[in-house]
């Protein structure tokens, strides 16, 4: 047809159709449907080719979705990590009460603080606390409970400076409406809520649990909304993020599994050939099962939150296949994270004088802990493998942004990804085989 725009190069037309139904509002911009689209490489490997040898099947069928129950309970009458995930109600409750006192003025600046940071404090230690002494917590439900508690902390932190920016633009000029100082303009994906409010106003129970739930870690008086639920949008999103749960539990049963069991043995007898074989053959299912993760998570999860909670602020993830450097991976891949991290710490010490390459190291240094705590403490010890592996992206950075451009650049970043993770994997595995089972048959 005359003056209809082709497809872009390296998308078929069906493909294209698909994405822009998937895709929430305004984001063709963002994966590049409209922009020169250079291939999202995420979508390959979702279609494999269909080989005999691309799939392992000679253990038989493996995929046992009963056996799943038994992650994250190893006894019927204890939920540690549910009851957890409750109390965390204690210290969202104690944040807003503190708030509302320091508004109301009857507590100062100072005292506040402190008892903000003692809150903070204990929804990290806590948790970790009642993991490591409770025995009937597995890993997999520790990891969920310390997850949540993550998610708190950083939700918390935000919730209290948000709010004591109020207040010092408060005590600038009293008849100020506050209500655009977090957020008072229209975005791409939504409009600002119909009725905006101000400081402190928003200090309620309905407007920090909407902050809880939304899919954001940065708090604002008024998020972006969006006019209606699209039921359809939702009903798409529902159905992926069922499908590609029991897929990736199916990959990781039949897959995964196997090969780690496999690669014991090597480990044992140092025997570094087989180990680089297990490694290099990990690191197809591992890679493959994080792509799927990545989609299930940042586009089905939260796109499906959000709809339901009519939050228009969509941009969840940013072209990150398409990076040629460090550095811009780890500021598009996960937004929610990066935007905190910018506004809540990078920033903050930027203004205080910090150099940029001390506020950059100090990032990853936060990234690092939480990344070994979300790691160590459920597996119940501590090898400091992931921490490394984070701080490890220092050195990696300064050499892909110096050395390597364009598509080499792209490569050192796919490789890094493809055989970063299946190495941290098979050494936490390694270790944790080495603690708890050969420790126990020695016994």
């Amino acid at each position: 047809m005359a003056g209809r725009r082709p497809p872009p190069r390296g998308t078929s037309a069906p493909l294209q159709r698909w994405l822009r139904r998937s895709l929430p509002l305004g984001w063709e911009r963002r994966v590049g449907l409209d922009c020169g689209w250079r291939g999202n490489r995420l979508a390959a490997p979702l279609f494999p080719p269909h080989s005999r040898g691309s799939f392992p099947s000679r253990y038989g069928i493996l995929v046992d979705p009963i056996q799943v129950v038994s992650l994250f309970l190893k006894d019927p009458y204890s939920w540690p990590s549910l009851c957890l995930v409750i109390l965390s109600n204690v210290f969202v409750l104690a944040a807003l009460h503190i708030e509302k006192h320091l508004a109301a003025g009857s507590l100062s600046e100072h005292s506040g603080s402190v008892l903000h940071s003692l809150n903070l404090l204990t929804v990290l230690c806590f948790p970790a606390l009642v993991v490591l002494t409770v025995s009937s917590a597995t890993p997999v439900g520790a990891l969920f409970a310390l997850l949540t508690y993550t998610i708190v902390f950083l939700k918390l932190f935000s919730f209290r400076d948000v709010n004591r920016w109020c207040r010092e633009r408060r005590a600038k000029d009293e008849s100020a409406r506050l209500g655009e100082l977090a957020s008072g303009q229209k975005t791409a994906n939504g409009d600002v809520a119909e009725k905006s409010v101000s400081y402190p106003a928003n200090l309620n129970y309905k407007d920090l649990y909407y902050f809880l739930l939304a899919p954001t870690l940065c708090y604002e008086l008024n998020f972006p909304r969006s006019p209606r639920i699209r039921k359809r949008f939702l009903l798409r999103r529902l159905v992926e993020m069922l499908f590609f749960t029991q897929l990736i539990v199916g990959l990781i049963q039949q897959w995964m599994v196997p090969t780690i069991q496999n690669s014991m043995k090597p480990f044992r007898d140092m025997d570094y050939s087989r180990i680089i074989e297990r490694l290099l053959k990990l690191a197809v299912p591992n890679h493959f099962i994080w792509l799927i993760f990545f989609y299930w998570l940042f586009h089905s999860s939260m796109n499906a939150v959000a709809e339901v909670l009519r939050f228009g602020d969509r941009e969840f993830y940013r072209d990150w296949w398409n990076s040629e450097s460090v550095t811009y991976f780890w500021q598009n891949w996960n937004i929610p994270v990066h935007k905190w991290c910018l506004r809540h710490f990078y920033v903050p010490m930027i203004r205080s004088g910090c150099r940029r390459w001390m506020a950059r190291t100090a990032v990853f240094l936060l990234s690092a802990f939480f990344h070994e705590y979300l790691v160590s403490v459920p597996l119940r010890m501590f090898r400091l493998w992931a921490f490394m592996g984070m701080m490890a992206q220092l050195p990696l950075a300064w050499f892909v942004g110096k050395f390597l451009q364009g598509n080499y650049g792209n490569a050192a970043v796919w490789i890094s990804l493809i055989i970063g993770q299946p190495i941290a994997v098979l050494m936490y595995v390694h270790d944790y085989y080495v603690l708890n089972y050969e420790a126990a048959d020695t016994c």
